[in-house]
């Protein structure tokens, strides 16, 4: 018997944060369609059930494509069986206005709700203010049976009264589950619950801005019939990954000096020309350095999909350069240097300034 595990689809997100209109409208399509690819995996590969542990949708105003989209993907494969348990962005208007609840989509609710499906038992709630306290007290596991339970929260060894979505890892110790099934977190994350099962997040199928780097999937349950083990393998499954890679550029004075080096840290890395990169220019540079953060992101961009370049160099100077200089540079630094009102960082991005107009510089 096989399994997907996957959560937070976060599909119809806008996908506005660092793309241009066309493009975050191509990338909200490749979400919808990333999914209806495992779909379609499921299908292909002797998928008995897709586990959705919450956050399937990013917002309450579903799109008639989405909805549309996802509700064909569930008729359409009725030898797979949806289990979709919602998540804190879900709302209850996806299912709104249809007549019948397919048959092969299964929901759960505030309460613990348990179905028999194959050599397994899966039992979901979706965590809410009314329900935090009590929840785990109610949970109550055949222990000689399979176990998967689905929850979608963050993560804590103990509860909390204020935030409904925190999942009491303790409160699930010994309770008989195999597997905990488990969305809200972004990256895929595995570790061992008890002596006799993992939780798991597997992250979300695709990256929608840099602080969700890495690569994207599902998680791929195999269950032996016989045994009731289960074996979970993460699967890569995102069309785009986003990497964001940090350039050490300390000894370079030129910017095309520093288009090099990140040139040789790409080669080292596994980045597709698909992907979406967030390159990072770090250490101390030359207050007198030639630094066009514009040229650099443009050596990069014809050959990635996104290319943002960040600056976080920091500015060195070596005073003793200037103490005696009488050129109008020498002027110009020692006068800021002695500008009390101003602090060391200040004083070294306006000389970078003043040295770049002197020298005839466009200033960056």
């Amino acid at each position: 018997m096989r399994l997907i595990h996957c959560a937070d689809l976060h599909l119809d997100s806008k996908m506005t944060a660092n793309l241009d209109r066309d493009q975050a409208k191509e990338r909200k399509h490749e979400l919808l369609n990333t999914y209806e690819k495992m779909v379609a995996y499921a299908a292909q590969n002797q998928v008995d059930g897709i586990l959705i542990a919450g956050d399937m949708f990013d917002t309450k105003n579903i799109s008639a494509t989405t909805r549309n989209a996802v509700l064909r993907s569930i008729v359409s494969h009725p030898d797979i069986c949806f289990f979709y348990l919602k998540g804190n962005h879900d709302q209850d208007n996806f299912l709104s206005g249809l007549e019948e609840i397919p048959s092969n989509l299964y929901l759960f609710d505030s309460g613990w709700k348990s179905y028999s499906f194959g050599a397994a038992v899966i039992t979901g709630a979706e965590l809410c203010s009314g329900n935090s306290g009590n929840l785990y007290h109610e949970l109550i596991l055949d222990h000689t049976a399979c176990n998967i339970v689905m929850l979608h929260g963050q993560e804590n060894e103990t509860g909390s009264k204020d935030k409904a979505e925190i999942i009491n890892l303790r409160a699930l110790r010994n309770k008989g589950i195999d597997y905990l099934a488990l969305g809200h977190i972004h990256g895929y994350k595995r570790a061992e619950l008890d002596s006799r099962s993992v939780y798991c997040y597997p992250g979300c199928l695709e990256g929608r801005g840099f602080d969700e780097c890495g690569s994207h999937g599902f998680v791929l349950l195999d269950i032996d019939e016989t045994t009731k083990v289960i074996r979970d393998t993460f699967v890569p499954f995102a069309s785009r990954n986003l990497h964001t890679l940090y350039a050490d550029v300390s000894d370079c004075m030129t910017s095309a000096e520093m288009a090099e080096k990140i040139t040789s840290l790409l080669q080292k890395e596994d980045c597709s020309g698909r992907d979406l990169l967030k390159l990072v220019l770090t250490g101390e540079l030359d207050v007198e350095c030639e630094k066009d953060v514009d040229y650099i992101a443009s050596r990069f961009k014809e050959h990635h999909y996104f290319v943002k370049v960040c600056d976080e160099t920091r500015l060195k100077i070596s005073i003793e350069n200037y103490l005696h200089d009488e050129s109008l540079k020498g002027e110009y630094v020692r006068t800021i240097l002695q500008n009390e009102k101003l602090d060391m960082e200040e004083k070294m991005i306006i000389i970078r300034y003043g040295l770049q107009a002197i020298a005839g510089e466009e200033i960056q």
